[in-house]
């Protein structure tokens, strides 16, 4: 087909209150039915087949075929890999050359040239910070958007700017997430989100090929392969939100990979040599090992199960989980803490008033997390804006710093000296507690399932798995299980996307999180069909609408490159374009596609070059097995094949 094929991404929850119970698919009869579509006034026949009727059939027909010819031969030629590790608190990138990774795997550059401004500090990453003039367009990023914020403040000239702070947590905690969604800034100023994401990305980007230029690599941006990361528990539609702006951002689509964060830093781990892996005896690229991935980052912890492979790849064993509990959730209980002290209104004033001084206090947290210790019994110091803290009271409160901190519910814990607050130890932990007890239960959860329970070794990653607390927790919550701390904990993702880029097929299979299929209509059987979903026809025929057509199932273990064919007769003209959605649900057995818990993923539009015809028939292989879902339809009458991408989780 020479049309370009638009592919539009919908998110839609569906608000079915009553499902059926029985999850039963009906058995298909050997007759042509028609395909219900999310344009209601499209028609769609698919010619059953007695091959394609039964699930044993079905699964005969999974055939092991290049993952995306599309995907997988886009770069022959690349010669660098660049990553992109966008977190909640930090971001960063590296990179490394083709040539190094035959040779030297490791040999991965990491940039040192964020500066923390005031403090003079070099990081290798960058806090996820943007600042916008008032005309919306980008100022500044990282740490130069939080020192130019700051400035702008003090010189009282910040009223019209934007400034935002730790925002990728917005695409976690929606449940749909489209070009439509808003986002605000610290003060509350609305702006598209898709907007800040990609200027965020960008700022990133020409970031890294400045220091390419500065340093003579003599590479050119159409010769960088870009791989970016995102959790693996993320929904499909926050995975494309995330791609659609890295693509805004300047990095060509053909160009870029997606990889999951809890995989990437496995895939790091497994070119760690033993005395690199701390906590392991031996090296964890030998076959057989199995071991579950505990990525704590700054906005959630995601976990999976992997095992080593004899051909030198990972495998997935159960599917991916986790949840927003990541370091920055201790951070907001360090907040409460400063509210209960001295209130909301006092801390917003500080934030307002002095952005600088409030932002001083959470990196002066953010070392407490690093060295506070689990048998730690005196008391932990750090250091606050004393008087601007003491304006703020005096101001909202009628009364000063010290007398605020006596009037505290924490009086016997918290006390002021020399401008510092001294916090009891029971209070600071209590302040991890909460966080800890989540990701410690997550865990629990992945090892009741069967897939788990041979599983020996947990690999913590991520920059809260540096947090003694946290490491302290798991090895009593589970004594029988070794636990592996590498070193550059808080870089295995992003230096594992580096290696992901130059091997993309390096996981083998992966277990899917939920089931995805096509809406069809079967002739109506009253001991069977929801009433709800009757439809008649003019002659009289009565069919079902909406009966969900499993393609693949959830918790099935699929190798990458499976491809699942169905033949599709289809009715078609000059004006309509042929329409084919999917949908995802979280049950293993749906029976209709707006059920609780089935959500419409996306459809494909396909226009035809020739429809002289008004019926053409098509053959459709949906591609699973990558971290993003293809499909390919092919027309049958002309030979020509279409193909389109959208995220799979």
């Amino acid at each position: 087909m020479n049309t370009r094929v638009p592919f539009c991404l919908i998110e839609k929850q569906c608000t079915h209150e009553e499902p059926l119970k029985d999850g039963r698919r009906p058995q298909r009869p050997h007759m042509n039915h028609r395909m219900l579509l999310k344009n209601w006034n499209l028609y769609l026949y698919l010619q059953s087949r007695s091959q394609h009727m039964d699930q044993k059939n079905v699964s005969k027909r999974l055939e092991s075929v290049p993952l995306n010819p599309r995907k997988m031969e886009q770069d022959p030629d690349y010669i660098l890999v660049a990553a992109l590790d966008f977190g909640t608190a930090y971001s960063g990138y590296a990179f490394s050359m083709r040539g190094n990774f035959k040779t030297d795997p490791l040999k991965i550059h990491a940039n040192q040239a964020w500066n923390a401004g005031g403090r003079q500090l070099l990081s290798l990453k960058t806090p996820t910070c943007l600042l916008l003039n008032p005309e919306k367009q980008f100022d500044a990023f990282g740490y130069e958007a939080e020192n130019k914020y700051s400035d702008l403040v003090m010189d009282d000239e910040h009223s019209d700017y934007f400034f935002f702070r730790r925002f990728k947590m917005n695409l976690h905690n929606k449940k749909k997430v489209g070009n439509d969604l808003i986002i605000e800034d610290i003060t509350g100023k609305p702006m598209a989100a898709l907007d800040v994401f990609t200027l965020s990305i960008k700022a990133l980007v020409n970031h890294l090929l400045e220091l390419l230029e500065k340093q003579g690599t003599g590479v050119k941006p159409e010769e960088i392969r870009w791989v970016l990361t995102v959790p693996a528990i993320w929904t499909d539609s926050a995975k494309q939100f995330m791609r659609k702006g890295a693509v805004q951002a300047g990095i060509p689509e053909n160009k870029l990979f997606i990889a999951l964060e809890p995989e990437a830093a496995s895939i790091f781990c497994q070119y760690l040599p033993t005395e690199k892996l701390n906590g392991a005896d031996f090296k964890m690229a030998k076959p057989g090992t199995k071991y579950m991935v505990v990525d704590l980052g700054g906005g959630t912890a995601d976990l999976t199960v992997h095992e080593k492979v004899s051909n030198e790849n990972l495998k997935e064993l159960c599917s991916a989980t986790g949840n927003n509990c990541g370091g920055t959730s201790v951070d907001e209980r360090f907040l409460q803490m400063f509210v209960d002290i001295f209130g909301r209104p006092v801390m917003n004033s500080l934030k307002e008033e002095d952005p600088s001084s409030y932002l001083d206090l959470f990196r002066d947290f953010e070392t407490v997390k690093r060295i506070i210790e689990p048998d730690r019994n005196t008391k932990v110091t750090i250091s606050i804006p004393y008087p601007s803290i003491n304006k703020c009271c005096l101001k909202l409160l009628n009364k000063d710093i010290d007398s605020a901190v006596d009037a505290s519910m924490y009086a016997d814990k918290v006390t002021l000296k020399g401008g510092k607050l001294r916090i009891a130890p029971e209070l600071v932990k209590n302040i991890f507690k909460p966080t800890i007890e989540s990701i410690v239960s997550l865990m629990k959860d992945i090892f009741e399932r069967a897939q788990s329970s041979d599983v020996s070794q947990i690999l913590l990653v991520g920059g809260f798995s540096e947090c003694s607390l946290v490491q302290d927790a798991i090895k009593r919550a589970f004594p029988d299980k070794r636990i592996i701390n590498p070193d550059e904990a808080g870089l295995a993702v992003l230096k594992g996307a580096c290696l992901f880029g130059h091997k993309p097929d390096y996981i083998t299979s992966r277990v899917m999180r939920f089931t995805y299929g096509t809406g069809i209509s079967l002739p109506f059987d009253a001991n069977i069909h929801d009433k709800e979903h009757l439809v008649k026809e003019e002659d009289g025929e009565e069919f079902c609408d909406g009966l969900f057509d499993v393609i693949v199932r959830k918790n099935d273990t699929v190798d990458i490159g499976t491809a699942i064919e169905h033949n599709f007769t289809v009715d078609c003209n000059d004006e309509e374009p042929w329409e084919l959605s999917l949908y995802a649900s979280t049950k293993e057995k749906p029976m209709f596609v707006d059920e609780t818990g089935c959500t419409l993923l996306g459809s494909m539009k396909i226009s035809f070059s020739k429809a002289s015809d008004t019926e053409r028939e098509l053959r459709v292989a949906f591609l699973f097995g990558n971290t993003e879902l293809g499909v390919t339809a092919t027309d049958i009458l002309t030979g020509e094949t279409v193909s389109s991408t959208f995220n799979l989780n």
